[in-house]
């Protein structure tokens, strides 16, 4: 059927009335031979945002598809695949955070044209660049390949939550039916979702920059959560706890890379923390050598 629904797209909000209607507006600007849905989640915004959806709600009845929560569900812990996922009607489901947005108007189609050739494929990524809330200029690139690749689920275990832009994520529904108890558990959305999408499936990643990450957001989760170095060294402990759920979730397959990884974090915590003489013991050595070091080094590093 021509009218049969391809792609849901996820596109959760909260007091985003400065970016909501620029992602709505790069969703919309898609050029595809599939229609596709945006299932719009507003999480009881105080501010304008919900005023802005219900005007594109307005404009595009056929494809915008909100929820306007009237208490908020984030301080309840009640995740929103609750009220995301059984309501999608698409083969795949794409993701578009309210202070994110796409920049490439071929993004799904050349998503899901992989996608629909390499049935074996759980999930798609692409490149992206991270785009500061505050000067509004790119800051950086999110590039893990400089080509097209399929990534291993070691790869994405060691690349960490910051490896691939959220809104460069395209899944299939099918090999994705329902999420595992280790991201349910999590208190990051990110990281998990690709673990898991790698471990149902192939894992393809284009090396074309079709979206915009936004950072510096006033309020967003990594404003919170990672902005000094007790945030992060809080942060890296719950990354801790999921990777122990993943290990025991997969029987132990992938425990070297998944302790190595762990030690990683400890090592550039201890690095911010100038704890120099512990770094240099048995088990953390070894990542000085690693060309990542250099990079964050440079970078006066950043986590």
């Amino acid at each position: 059927m021509v009218n049969e629904i391809m792609v849901s797209v996820e596109c959760n909000s909260y007091n985003q009335e400065d970016f909501i209607a620029e992602a709505l507006e790069s969703i919309l600007m898609q050029k595809t031979n599939f229609a596709f849905e945006i299932l719009v989640h507003d999480d009881a915004s105080t501010d304008r945002t919900a005023d802005i959806i219900r005007s594109y709600e307005q404009r595009y009845p056929d494809i915008i598809k909100p929820i306007y929560q009237t208490e908020n569900q984030y301080s309840k812990d009640v995740p929103f695949e609750t009220f995301n996922d059984e309501r999608a009607r698409g083969k795949y489901l794409a993701i578009c955070e309210g202070d994110d947005y796409w920049t490439d108007p071929e993004k799904l189609q050349r998503q899901v044209d992989y996608m629909e050739a390499h049935p074996e494929c759980s999930m798609c990524v692409h490149a992206a660049e991270k785009v500061s809330a505050v000067s509004k200029k790119k800051v950086a690139t999110i590039r893990p390949s400089h080509k097209d690749k399929l990534f291993s689920v070691e790869e994405v275990i060691e690349g960490g939550g910051d490896l691939f832009a959220t809104n460069s994520i395209l899944y299939s529904r099918e090999k994705i039916p329902k999420m595992p108890e280790f991201y349910l558990n999590a208190t990051i959305g990110d990281y998990p979702l690709v673990i898991w999408g790698a471990l149902r499936g192939t894992f393809y990643y284009m090396d074309r920059n079709m979206a915009a990450y936004r950072v510096e957001v006033k309020g967003s989760w990594t404003d919170m959560q990672v902005s000094d170095v007790a945030a992060k060294q809080k942060h890296l402990q719950e990354v801790a706890v999921l990777l122990d759920e993943i290990n025991t979730f997969t029987n132990f397959k992938y425990d070297y890379v998944i302790n190595r990884t762990k030690r990683r974090n400890r090592f550039y915590i201890l690095l911010k923390q100038l704890k120099i003489k512990e770094t240099l013991k048995k088990g953390y050595r070894q990542f000085y050598m690693q060309p990542e070091f250099f990079k964050r080094v440079f970078k006066r590093i950043t986590i």
